[in-house]
């Protein structure tokens, strides 16, 4: 079995900054990914440069890279994790 796509949602801003939002479920739990999901919320410029990221990259588990840093992330739930993504890019956005 596959993992299956649950929500896959992409919005450019005026400016032509870029928002992407995928989320799929996976067939078995593992122990990088707990909660059964794999995720990669994007948000960057129009040229392509990577602002925000949120990920679950096999292997590396749940993180986030903000500006070119990479940080661990702490997953509780798909809310929270949306909610923490679009308060990053409101935050980039702002200066």
């Amino acid at each position: 079995m596959r993992a299956k796509l649950i929500y896959h949602e992409k919005f450019i801003y005026a400016d032509g900054a870029i928002r992407e939002m995928v989320l799929w479920k996976l067939p078995n739990k593992t122990s990088d990914r707990p909660h059964g999901l794999k995720y990669r919320l994007y948000y960057g410029l129009s040229d392509g440069t990577c602002i925000v990221r949120y990920d679950n990259e096999s292997g590396k588990g749940n993180h986030r890279h903000i500006k070119g840093k990479e940080k661990s992330y702490q997953f509780k739930d798909v809310e929270t994790l949306v909610a923490d993504f679009l308060e990053e890019i409101e935050k980039a956005r702002k200066g």
